[in-house]
């Protein structure tokens, strides 16, 4: 199917959703989160059984099922009924129930469907909610700007509980062999991916992703190098910049001069498995990997840091998908639900929840806890992240087209980039010109 097709399908699918929501009566909807999006709720008594969605059932489930039996020893007149939900079938479950009914009271929903599921009236807005709680002022603000971005509007509809960040894996033996400073700057990562290139010993200084997931970190390492630190100027994007038309040239010209060539068709699987073979200086991949490398390579041959600033030291990076928890409108008691929320993202809880989940805590407090100290990729991802001076470029997620955008759209393009088919200046003209055109239908029917 064509893009074009692909994104005609999307809204078409939404436009449905929204007509259906539109067309259906108030359901009876009570404290056991069977409502439909369009029915008001109410508050409650905030007692009894509330329904909780776990958007990424089976990977979190064990984590989750200790904090709510916390909460629920914590707060004994409130019963909290755990379903488990696998990532890859949340948005389908979450647009099946708005349609027909079965909403939670509150449910993980991550800023990649946050606005489709905000669009169609599912959600509780929760700023006053936040105003009056005891997490006002102990959640990273970056993050919460990236939730509320998410949302496509001012509005807030998720509290973000946790974040991966964009990290630079290098090999602290090799450039310790090798003479070189760690690749803390754009001009230091730069000096370092050529001066550990060996091609007749097959070694390189860093390895590109070329491959399926290649958008994002092409355009982060685009944004941190220009300084642009915001995605749109008006309702006209960014992205061709000649900043980062310039910045996106220089990296791409590492393909195959300081890369290996297979470069251009690798995924993170394989792009995380070459490295690990231990002849490449440098990758660009998020926390996720560090058990990866642990038993790969050993936790004494390799570093994690934030991706490299510019000379100055100013940071700029691309906002990383946020999960988090959502109140649903239609809940009876959304005053249980509430409570909840706060309850999972205060200080012990949310701290538990991201040493099982391996990310950083949106809790500041959590961020700064014993485990965090003593796992420095993190504890460094989380200190950027929340730095006072760090600048997020926050990626319009809202947008219907965004996924098709960035990856059927333009991963193709970005290989004919790499392979000397494609400049990078009409890359990312043809990008912006799509973003552009999401953006004027989206203002068109949500403004």
């Amino acid at each position: 199917m064509k893009s074009s097709s692909i994104r005609s399908s999307r809204r078409a699918v939404l436009a449905v959703a929204l007509g259906s929501v539109l067309a259906l009566t108030a359901t009876a909807c009570g404290d056991d989160g069977s409502g439909a999006a369009g029915d008001k709720g109410g508050e409650g008594s905030g007692k009894g059984e509330i329904t909780f969605w776990d958007n990424n059932g089976g990977v979190r489930t064990d984590v989750w099922k200790e904090i709510i039996a916390d909460f629920e020893k914590a707060n004994p007149d409130i019963k909290v009924k755990y379903v488990g939900i696998p990532a890859a079938s949340a948005q389908s479950k979450y647009d099946t129930a708005i349609q027909g009914g079965g909403l939670p009271d509150v449910g993980g929903v991550g800023t990649a469907m946050l606005a489709e599921v905000a669009v169609q009236g599912a959600l509780e807005p929760l700023d006053g909610r936040l105003a009056k709680s005891g997490l006002k002022g102990k959640l990273s603000q970056n993050l919460v700007d990236s939730s509320r971005a998410a949302g496509g509007g001012d509005a807030l509809y998720q509290i973000p509980t946790s974040s991966n960040n964009g990290t630079l894996w290098y090999r602290t033996d090799l450039f310790e062999q090798a003479g070189l400073d760690a690749p803390t700057t754009w001009t230091k990562f730069y000096e370092a991916a050529d001066k550990l290139t060996d091609k007749g010993k097959n070694r390189f200084g860093f390895t590109i992703r070329g491959g399926e997931g290649s958008i994002a970190p092409a355009l982060d390492a685009a944004y941190s190098q220009s300084g642009v630190d915001t995605f749109w100027n008006g309702d006209k994007t960014t992205v061709d910049d000649p900043k980062l038309v310039a910045a996106l040239e220089k990296y791409v010209a590492l393909y195959k001069k300081d890369t290996p060539s297979a470069d251009v068709n690798n995924d993170f699987t394989k792009m995380v498995s070459q490295w690990d073979s231990g002849t490449i200086g440098m990758l660009s991949h998020n926390l996720g990997s560090y058990q990866d490398h642990v038993k790969a390579l050993g936790a004494g041959k390799f570093r994690g840091i934030p991706s490299p600033t510019r000379d100055d030291g100013s940071r700029v990076q691309v906002s990383n998908p946020v999960d988090g928890l959502s109140v649903f409108k239609p809940g009876k008691n959304k005053a249980a639900a509430w409570k909840f929320v706060e309850f999972a993202v205060s200080h012990a809880e949310n701290s538990k929840y991201n040493r099982a989940a391996g990310q950083i805590p949106a809790n500041t407090e959590a961020a700064q806890d014993e485990w965090i100290q003593q796992a420095e990729p993190t504890k460094l991802a989380a200190e950027a992240l929340n730095g006072a001076d760090t600048k997020i470029v926050q990626f319009p997620y809202y947008l219907p087209d965004w996924n098709t955008i960035s990856k059927a759209d333009n991963e193709p393009n970005f290989q004919k980039v790499l392979l000397g088919k494609m400049s990078a200046k009409d890359f990312l003209g043809t990008l912006a010109e799509q973003l552009n055109a999401a953006q004027a239908d989206w203002k068109k029917n949500h403004g």
